[in-house]
């Protein structure tokens, strides 16, 4: 009987991971054909410079859209697309370049997670520290941030290299590169996988929900100050530009920063489970919850283009200018 149960409950978990194997094979395109062309379009509306943000604000979210873009590239279309399509994929098993391949796609994540950080203790400065604002909240102070983050992310994530074959591993997994067999499953390899796990989300974490909260603290400290400061009488209403900007800037701040921690915790948390399992401690690892963590995950690469959209007015009409751009152009040319 128990014999019976097992085979049963077997073939159910089966049937479930070909149903959401199936979802995937939708999901997954369907997500490229839309994060690419979203990226690009925020990267050539912000280049502009006509959204009304801050130089630096604008350097800091070009940043983002740019990594998240070779996220997409690296991780949702030359890695998950392949794997949930392997069959049709056969031709990648003999390109050696898979260790490559992943030093690359670590590094690309790493930035797409780093940069948010970057951006959110930028806010901090400027909302938080008046002193240190004009010093650091510059477009020289960013690019400076940005390229450190850059090299700092690719010099860490070089040790993928020597984990993995540069031969690809075509199975429904996502660990997709052939694994060195002679040092990946050593306790260093596992330490170090646990270490950049770490790193790169569990930290970032920390750092936005902490930046965040002393943000949260400073405004409603210097809210109830300008109050008394401004003496409201009753049935008066004065329109206070300095409030309104710094509650725009916050909204970006905290959709922006909401949205990574929603849509990297399941993510974080089966990667760090399976990497304990790898290490030898008993941890259940589900399915489920590790390519729902991956889908997330990538969701999170295309979700900034719709944030902006919804929380500024001037990013607003600069999309729609550039949606319709081809169809006044097409106007325009049968006019003639």
């Amino acid at each position: 009987m128990d014999l019976t149960n097992f085979f049963a409950s077997y073939n159910e978990d089966l049937r479930i991971k070909r149903i959401f194997q199936n979802i995937e094979k939708i999901y997954y395109p369907t997500l490229a054909a839309v994060s690419v062309p979203l990226n690009l379009l925020t990267i050539v509306i912000l280049s502009r410079g006509k959204c009304g943000l801050s130089k630096c604000v604008t350097r800091y979210l070009v940043a983002m859209a740019t990594a998240d873009l070779l996220v997409v590239i690296l991780d949702l279309i030359l890695r998950h697309i392949p794997i949930v399509y392997h069959e049709h994929f056969l031709f990648l098993v003999s390109i050696p370049v898979c260790n490559i391949h992943m030093a690359l796609l670590y590094a690309a994540a790493d930035c797409s997670v780093w940069f948010t950080v970057t951006f959110t203790f930028d806010r901090f400065v400027a909302i938080c520290c008046h002193k240190l604002k004009t010093k650091y909240c510059t477009m020289k102070r960013a690019t400076l941030v940005l390229v450190t983050v850059t090299v700092l992310s690719c010099l860490k994530n070089i040790i993928w290299y020597f984990m993995y074959l540069g031969h690809y591993r075509l199975l429904n997994n996502p660990v997709f590169c052939a694994a060195d067999l002679t040092n990946s499953y050593l306790d260093l390899w596992g330490t170090i996988e646990i270490i950049h796990y770490i790193l790169t989300p569990c930290v970032p974490f920390v750092l936005i929900l902490l930046l965040n909260a002393l943000t949260v603290r400073h405004i409603l400290v210097a809210s109830r100050a300008r109050r008394r400061l401004q003496g409201h009488s009753s049935g008066e209403s004065h329109r206070d530009p300095e409030m309104e900007s710094r509650r725009k800037s916050i909204i970006l701040l905290f959709v922006i920063s909401g949205n990574f921690i929603l849509l990297w915790t399941l993510f974080m948390v089966a990667s760090i489970r399976n990497r304990m399992s790898d290490l030898g401690y008993v941890v259940y690892r589900p399915y489920l919850l590790q390519e729902i963590g991956f889908m997330l995950q990538l969701l999170s690469c295309c979700t900034n283009t719709g944030i902006y959209a919804v929380t500024q007015t001037k990013f607003r009409e600069q999309l729609m200018n550039v949606v319709k751009y081809p169809f006044t152009l097409i106007v325009k040319l049968t006019k003639r």
